[in-house]
């Protein structure tokens, strides 16, 4: 019997690891130069998993949009992070949960496997499939502060504990999150156990970081840490930002990105500085094109018809101005993206920004992923139940586009195409999916191998 769950193991590892990609959109570039929508998915925001129930400390004041907490398990909402996972599947990472740390202690963190059915020009469902997830957990005790679920045996880690807004897979298949209540990177393998202490920013601290000493001040506002965290092509490397500017900086517009060696453990001490267009704006997503450019998302706090700030800027990590920031290129705008095969549409009674143009007037917009060929995929954090960007009150789904970018065109020579964007070259890295997808049946391999007490 043990052979045979071993030989099923194996299948399996070899069954996920492999790569495999769907069509490729049929839809071709926008005629003017700007972004063009290829392929549309939906998750509805009443999505569940099973769990425990959730949501009993949201203040009943506050507006749900017509949803009435405690919820009976674990919404599947807020994903700040998307790795591709092969097989045109992906991993989607939730954050915190419910926006705040007083109000997540029963919200779990997990990343989900999930399986979009896109609609293109020619056919598609436009739905996604929740398949699986990983639940983040410490029953190693390797977390040196006190935790919600700290007196039980797994030590489930909620959005009271961390605040996850990034994920990152390196050469081992281990997961590196980046988190704002530090800000931490947090260290678990593919199966999402935590394997060291949470690893801090010298110098930084945020009012939610748990080794904050009495009358010691912050140096970051809330909710400004680790947003986007951007990994090297050779895995070697990661490049966790700030969301938001540090207190007292003279300069607000400024966001820093720093390295941080995978194989020492520790930041190298080089850091970049990223100017955004406008105090207010917030850092969404930081993804690596190549080994030195990456793709960054600046939004505004707005949503519905009142966003105006929605973009997708190319930066170069050798390429800084006489200011000393790095130079920044404009290579989307999420709120005039052209739909000419009507993808969007139909459009429910009081939806916004669906048709030709299209929108994504979503207030924060945390995840894109280079495909390939010029195509990324892009998806809303929609901060169940709170957000109605795409139509007023009703709590925002989880929307997955693809975009054709012509202004990234020939500028990806690092990157596999995978998922959606197309069939993986001859002799390219595994996806970081098919990566986790190995890792996690060698662990379970493990396991089984393990000895037992009869």
């Amino acid at each position: 019997m043990r052979w045979r769950q071993i030989g099923t193991i194996l299948g399996l590892a070899l069954l996920l690891g492999t790569a495999s990609a769907g069509p490729a959109p049929a839809a071709g570039p926008d005629p003017a130069g700007g972004a063009t929508l290829v392929g549309r998915a939906v998750l509805p925001a009443d999505t569940f998993a099973p769990g425990p129930p959730s949501g009993a400390t949201i203040d009943p004041s506050s507006n749900t949009n017509g949803r009435k907490p405690p919820f009976p398990s674990q919404p599947v909402q807020g994903f700040s992070a998307v790795l591709d996972a092969g097989g045109g599947a992906y991993w989607a990472m939730a954050d915190n949960g419910f926006g705040a740390q007083n109000n997540s202690a029963d919200f779990l963190l997990r990343v989900y496997r999930i399986r979009p059915a896109f609609e293109t020009a020619s056919g598609g469902a436009g739905t996604v499939a929740v398949e699986d997830f990983i639940q983040l957990r410490d029953p190693d005790r390797r977390i040196p502060f006190p935790i919600t679920n700290g007196a039980t045996p797994e030590r489930a880690l909620t959005g009271a504990d961390f605040d996850i807004e990034s994920v990152r897979q390196d050469r081992r298949g281990d997961l590196w999150f980046g988190d704002e209540f530090g800000p931490f990177l947090l260290h678990t393998d593919a199966t999402g156990r935590v394997l060291e202490a949470p690893v801090p920013l010298a110098g930084v601290k945020s009012p939610q970081n748990p080794t904050l000493a009495a009358g010691e001040a912050a140096t970051l506002p809330a909710s400004r840490g680790f947003e986007g965290t951007a990994l090297s092509p050779d895995r070697a490397t990661l490049y966790p930002s700030l969301e938001g500017a540090l207190v007292g900086d003279p300069d607000q517009r400024r966001r820093y990105i720093y390295a941080f060696d995978l194989a020492t453990g520790r930041y190298t001490g080089e850091r970049w500085q990223y100017r955004a267009e406008a105090p207010g704006h917030a850092i969404g997503d930081l993804t690596a094109l190549d080994g030195r450019r990456l793709l960054i998302i600046e939004r505004d706090n707005e949503q519905g018809p009142a966003a105006r700030f929605k973009k997708i800027f190319l930066i170069d990590l050798g390429e800084t101005g006489a200011d000393g920031f790095l130079v920044k290129r404009e290579v989307v705008d999420l709120l005039a993206i052209a739909d000419p095969a009507r993808i969007s549409l139909p459009a429910r009674e009081g939806d916004f920004g669906l048709g030709d143009p299209f929108t994504f007037p979503f207030q924060t917009i945390e995840s894109v992923l280079p495909l390939g060929g010029g195509r990324l995929l892009v998806a809303n954090d929609n901060n169940y139940p709170f957000s109605a960007g795409r139509n007023a009150g009703r709590p925002d789904d989880n929307e997955i586009i693809i975009l054709q970018v012509p202004a990234l065109a020939g500028v990806q020579p690092d990157l596999p195409r995978t998922g959606a964007g197309g069939t993986a070259a001859p002799g390219t890295a595994p996806a970081a999916g098919a990566l986790l997808a190995g890792a996690l049946a060698l662990t379970l391999l493990a396991a089984a191998l393990r000895p037992r007490r009869i």
